[in-house]
């Protein structure tokens, strides 16, 4: 464009006196700078984020990431999966099996073939959005290729790679491509982002992402007076026993969403298993105890709770103790983490 300004000032400056010749220059450089502007407007991004700037919008976190995924999935899609798998898309997934991430498809605006449940219960604040979508049992392990094949899947996506061990990739995948997450709760914006391009479904994805993504910074600025300096634990129970919970699942909120600093007992640590010896080292200032919502660790709550080690720990004598749902702080996805914010938000900033 400068090349032009310069030719068509020379073409014009022949046969007109000097002055008016430099007064028609500067309008034309100032003519064609803005015709620049407008032309770049249209594709190049700096130029709509200035855009976005000058124009106030309701939701101004929400628009850039939904317009940034606009470019839709184009199939056959080939990718790696977080274990090296090629994983090979030769039309758009609509039968999905996705244990366990069904909060992400929730979000995503996709209903999966089979629901992960345990002793025939689904993650139940799912339950209004996943109605009619069978249970598939977890509570001995992975269902068997057979179960699996039975839901005619195009797509499985397991959410951590534990449950890829012991044959059961090598299974799985001769039943529909399989793409493996090393833990997808530990990472939401990565795991969402990469489910949406999965399914052609990029812009719920980023529209999802910058939605929570304002509910954190928001919660963040209310939490700041009452977590600084401050440190959190949350306690699991189940039939197994007790367990300190570190930076998965409500863990994973607590201290990278909202930045309540761990506890040094999971400083390292994603579970921990806990004993009664342990409780004089509690250095956490918020206790938040997740019993199973079968109350199968009923027993092992009470054995906590009522020893007189436990009623010794600070937190414990100032009150800062708080039971909270485990049906979503020990969920992963969107509408689970927002859940843990709307508890703690509650709890810490009535």
């Amino acid at each position: 464009m400068q090349d032009h300004k310069v030719n068509s000032a020379k073409r014009k400056k022949s046969g007109i006196p000097a002055l008016l010749a430099l007064i028609f220059v500067i309008m034309l450089l100032a003519g064609c700078g803005n015709n620049s502007a407008a032309d770049s407007g249209a594709g190049n991004g700096a130029a709509q984020t200035n855009a976005a700037e000058a124009t106030p919008s309701p939701s101004p976190e929400v628009e850039p990431a939904v317009a940034e995924a606009a470019e839709a999935t184009s199939y056959p899609l080939v990718v790696q999966d977080e274990l090296g798998h090629e994983v090979t898309l030769n039309t758009a997934p609509t039968k999905v099996f996705a244990p366990y991430m069904e909060d992400s498809l929730v979000v995503l605006g996709v209903k999966p073939v089979g629901q992960w449940s345990n002793k025939g219960q689904g993650q139940q604040y799912l339950q209004d959005q996943l109605a009619g979508v069978p249970l598939v049992d977890f509570t001995s392990g992975l269902p068997s290729p057979e179960v699996v094949m039975a839901m005619q899947p195009d797509l499985i996506v397991l959410h951590n790679s534990y449950y890829a061990e012991n044959g059961v990739y090598e299974q799985y995948s001769k039943i529909a491509p399989t793409y493996v997450f090393q833990q997808a709760a530990g990472d939401l914006d990565s795991s969402l982002t990469i489910l949406g391009d999965l399914l052609g479904k990029q812009e719920e994805a980023a529209k999802g992402l910058a939605d929570y993504r304002k509910k954190v910074e928001e919660a963040k600025t209310t939490l700041a007076p009452h977590i600084q300096d401050k440190k959190a634990l949350i306690i699991r129970f189940n039939s197994r026993g007790m367990f300190l919970m570190g930076g998965v699942y409500g863990g994973f909120v607590l201290a990278e969403e909202l930045g309540i600093t761990k506890s040094d007992l999971v400083a390292a640590e994603n579970s921990v298993e806990l004993s009664l010896e342990v409780l004089p080292q509690i250095d956490a200032d918020y206790i938040f105890l997740a019993n199973d919502t079968a109350n199968t660790g009923e027993s092992f709550y009470k054995e906590l709770t009522e020893s007189a080690l436990w009623k010794s720990i600070p937190a414990v004598q100032a009150g800062k103790v708080y039971d909270v749902d485990d049906r979503y702080w020990l969920g992963g996805g969107i509408v689970a983490y927002s859940n843990v914010i709307d508890d703690v938000l509650e709890i810490l900033a009535p």
